[in-house]
């Protein structure tokens, strides 16, 4: 066993015997050639903590120096004279696109990277966004109550390309594109809406801060109206000089209750068809600074003769939705009285559509069909300096069951006043509250009793 284990021995010492004698750097080749000395840059006496960091340029890993850097003598170096094209040597060019990154674009690559070692990937000399900040104003950019998520989170390359770029302020894609790839909803909605906002089709940057900004999604201004008047100036006057505002600007969502800012099937950026959006508040009664509102969507359903414009789904016929400076939010003056001396002006809301001489015309046979042969009961019953009964002492504006809008009552004073009203294929009769009953007849005029107190 003895001598076994001494064999042993002797063969595993063999290798040792055999490997080439190093002495301080200097290797013995083929027996009779001596190496010269190869010194490295990195020693204790020399850049001692150099290629420890956790990422390392390659030829400092490797001790390649002498690639970047060209020996004139001993410990002596040329200094770089060009460091961006001694980088595009091996990193190639990176000036080959329509925006080029400022610092590329000067050669200056050592501004962001590291030419030897980093606790950065890529040896950069900070991270994230710390690097970006480094040139570029970090209380400008993030200055804001919110911050776009990518610049909270550091990744400003999640919309900007670092060296180069096709696009404007080196993003990666153009203009919306670069938003839609975090926000593919938007992109699928504007593909196919009838109608989108300009601002949007300009850019989501006409109202949207891709940094920071102080309300709520990054908005350059309060969203819900402040944001919307610095287009809408015109609305802006609108809104602040009504007598009578909407008062869906006073609630939290503002513009927005009927708008879109982005997209829509319905002009105007409406949400909802025109009508429908109106009875989506207006389907229950109200309080209004000028007496009740009434429930407009029992009205409707409940009446089946509509008026023009509501039968066109359009209550910005008549109505402001904005504000106005007239009772209802009207477009035009409408008299809120039973009787009021005949003025054209007391019926400026019905003239906008109807015939200005339906009451200005004592007699007719074209103008209208409430006549006695051709005696224009229009006239009769409007064009009065005293007690000329207003547009409303007879019919609804909105619908009723009977044709012409005709009312089956009215409120007079505290008392809703009948109207009695029949109809006939050539004319009709009324039994009010406020005389005994008439009878008209276009084709053979019917002679009434004189009222009783003028017997």
């Amino acid at each position: 066993m003895g001598k076994k284990f001494l064999i042993m021995i002797i063969l595993a010492a063999l290798p040792l015997v055999f490997l080439p004698h190093r002495d301080h750097g200097r290797v013995s080749a083929q027996g009779n050639e001596t190496a010269k000395t190869k010194e490295s840059c990195i020693t204790d006496k020399c850049h001692a903590k150099m290629g420890k960091d956790k990422f390392i340029h390659g030829p400092v890993a490797v001790g390649e120096c002498e690639s970047c850097h060209k020996k004139t003598g001993k410990h002596k170096f040329e200094p770089i004279a060009d460091v961006g094209k001694l980088c595009s040597e091996c990193h190639g060019q990176l000036t080959t696109q329509k925006v080029v990154h400022a610092p590329v674009k000067q050669g200056q690559c050592t501004k962001c990277h590291s030419p030897h070692q980093s606790p950065n990937k890529f040896q950069l000399r900070a991270s994230g966004s710390d690097l970006c900040f480094l040139c570029h104003d970090k209380t400008v950019l993030i200055g804001g109550k919110f911050v776009h998520g990518p610049v909270a989170e550091g990744s400003c390359s999640t919309c900007h390309n670092m060296h180069q770029s096709e696009f404007p302020k080196l993003l990666i894609a153009e203009g919306n594109e670069v938003c839609f790839n975090c926000h593919p909803d938007k992109a699928d909605a504007i593909k196919s809406a009838k109608f989108v906002h300009p601002p949007v089709q300009l850019g989501c940057v006409s109202c949207h801060s891709p940094h920071s900004g102080n309300y709520q999604y990054n908005l350059a201004a309060e969203g819900n109206r402040e944001l919307c008047l610095t287009c809408h100036s015109d609305k802006e006057k609108e809104t602040k000089e009504a007598a009578v505002p909407h008062k869906a600007l006073d609630t939290p969502r503002k513009c927005l209750a009927c708008h879109d800012p982005h997209v829509s099937n319905y002009a105007k950026q409406l949400t909802k068809q025109p009508a429908e959006l109106c009875l989506s508040c207006h389907d229950r009664d109200y309080n209004g600074q000028n007496g009740p509102i009434a429930n407009m969507k029992a009205i409707l359903d409940n009446n089946s003769d509509r008026h023009g414009p509501i039968k066109e789904g359009d209550c910005s016929g008549c109505h402001n939705p904005h504000g106005s400076p007239n009772f209802r939010m009207l477009r035009e003056f409408f008299s809120q009285l039973f009787y009021a001396s005949y003025n054209p002006d007391n019926y400026k809301l019905c003239f906008m559509c109807h015939e200005k001489s339906i009451a200005g015309d004592e007699t007719t046979t074209t103008l209208t069909n409430f006549r006695n042969g051709d005696r224009n009961l229009h006239f009769v019953h409007v064009n009065k300096f005293v007690k000329g009964r207003t547009c409303r002492a007879c019919h609804d504006a909105h619908a009723t069951n009977n044709p012409k809008h005709i009312r089956d009552k009215v409120p007079f004073a505290k008392w809703q006043l009948p109207i009695g009203f029949k109809k006939t294929d050539t004319g009709g009769s009324c039994l009010p509250g406020c005389h005994q009953k008439y009878s008209y007849d276009r084709v053979k005029p019917a002679v009434n009793k004189p009222p009783v107190s003028a017997r």
